[in-house]
């Protein structure tokens, strides 16, 4: 790589990981949301065992016995142990593992994990090869290649001397000679457990459904008190076998049939058949299926580990379970609320009085510089202003205020307007405002005759009085016509 490359790639990380702000320098940044959990269970792993333990009773329902042996606390016991098939495929498995290598049969190892890496690198760049994992290499270069990983020398795998077919059962045949499977024999039982989850029917029975949510739930704790290297080489293991089970069009490879190769190797006991586990195979293989189509979520440790592991550090009271959390975030209560949101608060409050502070004093300038401008009409409007809040925005007592003077209140331009057509004063108006009026009652005729002058809210009473004495005046006129003509008529 040239040395210009080489010292932008410098210069990019450390800005990356360097903090400019100097607020947060004191802070540590922290990149990886496991940190404390990871941090709890190297310092203080009797601690993180119990909080994980206690979490895993919860989704699953363990025997006394069983939580003992997921505990370390008594020997596992596995199905067929008492069998006589057992002491033939036990002394079998003894000659195996008679001599040791570096790597095959040996207890699980960072070194051996770092031997077998090279296997699952090579196998992610051949994931097309049909019949990957089932279809079985060649003996005698799987033998070559297994004596180069127990001696520890370099080797070259691009090379084109190894097919894919060689390592994939090399791989296989590794998982398979470990003292003991890579889940272990102390999580055998609750692996069986968390195979029986199910979802509940509105009348809280028990369905066929699994459930997926506590299924996943469940691993995510199981897996983080596996041991360290067991832990790594699983991850590894389950992503590759996730990658595979992606390319099926082409190695015809799923995850159930990934399952059935695997599952012998990093879940069954050993030293038992498929007679000794009977029904529980399909719960088995079916288990290692679900392992791989979800194999992305199942590392990540739950929220409410993380928290826990962080107040733990952090200084606040811990919780022990999900159902504590739950509590905290329904009850709200101050005791169990964080420290940092306590520091919050009161930050926030400081920095609320220290604005209002500034607010009120940037008020008392605006008023002084107010009060001193000359009389004027703006002048008097400002003052108003600060007159409707007179708490918020005046000084108080610090400055003399002159009373303003009284405004005379100015007639209105409907006032004029009801002055000139209704011929009254506005007092009048609002004397007869306050007393109920006579009812007037108007003709129809009438109604026309003040649609065409105007609306009735612009006519007086003594106006309307005199249509009506006009109305009846033609009336009587009418009716003394008729009467004339009938008595000449006569």
């Amino acid at each position: 790589m040239p040395l210009q490359k080489l010292s932008a790639l410098i210069d990019a990380i450390c800005n990356f990981v360097i903090c400019n702000d100097s607020s947060l320098r004191s802070q540590p940044i922290i990149f990886n949301p496991d940190f404390f959990v990871e941090k709890l269970r190297h310092e203080k792993p009797e601690v993180f065992t119990e909080l994980v333990v206690s979490n895993i009773t919860r989704l699953i329902d363990l025997p006394g016995a069983e939580l003992a042996q997921l505990m370390g606390e008594e020997d596992p016991k596995l199905p067929g142990a008492n069998s006589t098939a057992s002491g033939f495929f036990r002394s079998l498995m003894s000659l195996k593992r008679k001599e040791k290598g570096v790597v095959f049969g040996s207890p699980l190892t960072e070194e051996g994990i770092a031997q077998v890496s090279q296997l699952i690198e090579y196998l992610h760049k051949n994931l097309r090869a049909e019949g990957l994992f089932r279809v079985p290499g060649n003996s005698i270069r799987q033998q070559i290649l297994k004596d180069a990983l127990n001696s520890g020398t370099d080797i070259d795998l691009d090379s084109g001397e190894f097919h894919s077919n060689d390592v994939a059962t090399l791989l296989k045949m590794f998982l398979g000679e470990l003292p003991e499977p890579l889940l272990t024999h102390k999580h055998f039982h609750a692996h069986l457990k968390i195979a029986d989850l199910t979802l509940f029917d509105e009348k809280g029975n028990k369905t066929s459904t699994p459930d997926k949510e506590r299924q996943i739930e469940a691993l995510q704790l199981l897996f983080l008190i596996l041991p360290a290297p067991n832990r790594s080489l699983l991850k590894l293991l389950l992503d590759l076998l996730y990658q595979t089970a992606k390319k099926q069009d082409k190695n015809k490879m799923s995850a159930h049939n990934l399952a059935l190769m695997f599952a012998p190797h990093i879940l069954w006991p050993r030293n038992v058949t498929a007679n000794d586990l009977q029904e529980n195979i399909t719960k088995l293989n079916n288990g290692v299926t679900f392992m791989i189509k979800h194999s992305q979520k199942l590392f990540k440790a739950p929220v409410y580990i993380r928290e826990c592991a962080r107040l733990h550090y952090l200084g606040s009271r811990a919780h022990t379970s999900k159902d504590d959390l739950d509590l905290l975030t329904s009850s709200g209560s101050k005791e169990l609320q964080p420290l940092k949101s306590q520091k919050r608060s009161r930050l926030d409050s400081c920095h609320q009085e220290e604005t209002q502070q500034r607010t009120e004093e940037a008020l008392k300038e605006l008023f002084l510089h107010v009060h001193n401008m000359p009389d004027s009409a703006k002048k008097k409007k400002l003052i108003r202003q600060f007159n409707k809040h007179p708490t918020a925005l005046t000084p108080g007592s610090d400055v003399p205020t002159s009373p303003a003077p009284r405004r005379t209140r100015s007639r209105s331009f409907s006032g004029l307007i009801k002055r000139k057509v209704l011929g009254t004063p506005v007092i009048l108006e609002r004397k007869s405002r306050d007393s109920t009026p006579e009812p007037v009652r108007v003709s129809k005729e009438n109604v026309q005759l003040l649609q065409k002058c105007g609306s009735p809210a612009h006519m007086s009473q003594a106006k309307l009085k005199s249509l009506e004495g006009q109305k009846e005046g033609s009336c009587r006129r009418m009716r003394a016509r008729l009467l004339s003509k009938d008595s000449s008529s006569l």
